[in-house]
This record gives structure tokens, C-alpha cells and sequence, in this order.
């Protein structure tokens, strides 16, 4: 009795294949023994083989590539630059260009230029006529003769001379100081029977003027610093006459 075959049931092969299949390999081996090739073996021949330097010497020569721009450039080689036919001018140097020469700003005081035949303190100074040098060295002479001429210079010289009056200003203030500084060490001495404080002192204080004098005649700075409150006092108490 057959099976019953539903229509799940695919397989195209029938119930038969596997024993057909058996018997047909039983039939093979069955057959003839492999038989032998009797005779001398000869080698195969091979050609010759051919390799990359077979024929170096029929290799054509090396050619650079980069001297020449051919239809393929390649993207290392930069192409030769094309010439130009835009007109450019001359491109001048800097040192070839007028530059006009530097301009002072505007609303900016430019003091005049000095004569060639100008000499440091050499010039006269406005309210006495006298060279500057000596104007400035007067307040720091010895003795009362310094007071004087530094009153006198205040009172003459216009504010413009502020060099001037600066001087006579600081001296006339040092010559106080050790005026009343000695008068000080003389009555001392009065009452002690000693002059060596006040002759001491004396000494360095002439020395000290002489030293100021030297600095202010060459032109150098000379500033007095714990007098300078005094010096601003008889700067503005004492006016120059009109």
C-alpha cells in the first residue's frame, strides 16, 4: 500500500534512489585492477623563465617627467608658469620716494631753534643782562653778598627764567638756613669758650657752596631737596617787578 502523499510532500525522489544508487557503486568496484605503465621516465622541458630583469638591457632609458608639462600633469609637479601679459610698472625702491619731511602736531608749543653760535648759559637773561652762568652761580656765594643778589634776581627776572629764579630761590633759602645755623653755633661758643663747632661748620658749609657752584656753572643739575618747600615759599611771595 502506498503511502498517502499530501501536498506538503515535495521530494521529487522517489523511494528507489538510494538502493539504485547502492548497486551501481557495488557494480565499480567490482571492476578491472589498475594496471602499470611500465617505461623510462623523461623530464618535461620548461621554457625559459622570464623575470622582471630578463631583459634589463632591452629596459628603455629613465625619463624625468617633471621638465616637461604633458597632457597628464601630475598633482606633485607644479605647471611652469605662464607669462604674463598684464602691464606692470617699475616698482620703485623706498629710498627713491619723496618723503616729506616730519611735521609737529598742531597746537603743540615748539620752542625756537637755537642760533648756531648758541653756548649752554651763555645767554642773557631777561631783567638783569648778565650770561646765565653767572646769573645762577650769584645766590650761592658766600657770605650776605649771596642773599642780595638772589633777592635782587627775584625781583628782577620775569617767571619765564624759570632756571634762574629756581636757583635764586634755593639759594637765597641755603643762605638763611646757614646764616641762622652759625649765629646759632656763635653764640655757643660765646657761652662755652669753644669756636671749633662753629669754624667746623663754617668749613663744610663753604665747601658745600663751592661744590654747588662748580655743578651749576658746568650746566649740572644742583637741587637742594629738604629746602624745596622753602624755595616754592620765596618763589611766590617774592614777585618779579613789573
Amino acid at each position: 500500500m502506498e503511502p498517502k502523499r499530501t501536498k506538503y510532500d515535495t521530494n521529487p525522489l522517489d523511494e528507489g534512489v538510494a538502493e539504485r544508487a547502492h548497486e551501481s557503486f557495488e557494480r565499480k568496484r567490482t571492476g578491472g585492477a589498475t594496471e602499470d605503465i611500465a617505461g623510462q621516465t623523461h623530464p618535461i622541458a620548461h621554457g625559459t623563465p622570464e623575470t622582471s630583469r630578463a631583459q634589463i638591457a632591452d629596459e628603455a632609458p629613465t625619463r624625468r617627467i617633471d621638465d616637461k608639462v604633458t597632457s597628464y600633469p601630475s598633482i606633485f609637479v607644479p605647471p611652469a608658469p605662464r607669462v604674463s601679459t598684464t602691464y606692470e610698472p617699475t616698482r620703485m625702491q623706498s629710498a627713491d620716494i619723496y618723503q616729506p619731511p616730519p611735521v609737529a602736531p598742531l597746537n603743540v608749543y615748539q620752542p625756537p631753534p637755537l642760533p648756531l653760535t648758541y653756548k649752554p648759559g651763555s645767554n642773557k637773561v631777561a631783567g638783569l643782562g648778565i650770561p646765565e652762568r653767572w646769573a645762577l652761580i650769584l645766590p650761592y656765594l658766600p657770605f650776605w653778598l649771596a642773599i642780595v643778589a638772589a633777592v635782587a634776581e627775584l625781583l628782577l627776572v620775569p617767571r619765564t627764567e624759570s632756571k634762574v629764579r629756581f636757583h635764586a630761590a634755593q639759594g637765597m633759602a641755603l643762605q638763611i638756613v646757614i646764616t641762622a645755623i652759625t649765629m646759632l653755633l656763635t653764640f655757643a661758643g660765646f657761652a662755652s669758650g669753644r669756636w671749633t663747632g662753629s669754624g667746623l661748620f663754617q668749613l663744610a658749609t663753604s665747601i658745600f657752596l663751592i661744590i654747588g657752584m662748580i655743578r651749576v656753572w658746568k650746566g649740572k643739575p644742583f637741587h637742594v631737596a629738604p629746602l624745596d618747600e622753602p624755595r616754592k615759599w620765596l618763589d611766590e611771595k617774592i614777585k618779579p617787578r613789573k
